[in-house]
């Protein structure tokens, strides 16, 4: 499903190269779970902008399916990213919206019905245990459950692939696993999982594929990985 074959991303900045990415390689199969570790600036989060076309690689090629990223026009890219859900450690809710407001948001841009909007949103934050909260502001939610309506929001679309950057950074530990709980759950619900994190205690416990990242390159690829760095 995707694919980094040979990428490469350097920064120039007053003169200066800065090597975010050197000759990356790997490839994630539909339906894996897989996290990306590494140390801060390993390059974790230049392969997430790579992967949504928000930044092309100076050398090499992404593939998502049958999409060759790093070619996609301006234009095209709106389309393409109905295919990815992102999550982020900020949660980036729209404040003066509820829980239900910030999930739709997604499907009105997009000129769903209002009859079905109604339908597929209670659905989805049932999933995610906030039924009962859908008309709650983010102020009036706990931060684990501001980033359930996060993840809620990034599943609307019935993605193939849910990222999640570092989605438990800002969290306390009950909350912290339950969001990881809530992820294996739609894992097993048939998207594939890609987790970005330098969270030691959540890596050792998954038992997933690792990709382990340092100073921009792969170190480490395993099936049943653990946090090495």
């Amino acid at each position: 499903m995707i694919v980094f074959k040979n990428v490469s991303k350097i920064y120039h900045q007053n003169g200066r190269e800065s090597i975010a990415l050197d000759k990356v390689t790997f490839k994630i199969q539909p339906n894996e779970f897989v996290s990306v570790v590494g140390r801060s600036g390993a390059g974790k989060s230049t392969i997430i902008r790579l992967l949504t076309g928000e930044e092309k690689p100076s050398k090499g090629q992404v593939f998502f399916g049958s999409y060759e990223v790093d070619k996609l026009k301006s234009s095209e890219l709106p389309e393409f990213r109905r295919n990815i859900g992102v999550v982020f450690q900020d949660f980036r809710l729209l404040e003066k919206k509820t829980a239900f407001e910030n999930v739709s948001f997604v499907l009105e841009v997009e000129g769903v019905p209002q009859q079905e909007i109604n339908e597929i949103v209670p659905q989805v934050l049932n999933l995610v245990g906030l039924k009962d909260k859908m008309f709650r502001l983010p102020a009036e939610l706990s931060g684990g459950e501001r980033q359930r309506v996060a993840i809620a929001r990034a599943m609307i679309n019935r993605p193939e692939v849910i990222i999640a950057d570092e989605p438990t950074g800002n969290l306390d530990p009950l909350n912290k696993w339950e969001v990881i709980k809530l992820l294996t759950k739609i894992n097993e619900l048939g998207s594939t999982i890609l987790l970005a994190t330098h969270d030691k205690e959540i890596i050792n416990s998954l038992g997933q594929r690792v990709i382990t990242l340092s100073d921009g390159q792969v170190i480490k690829d395993e099936a049943s990985g653990k946090f090495i760095v």
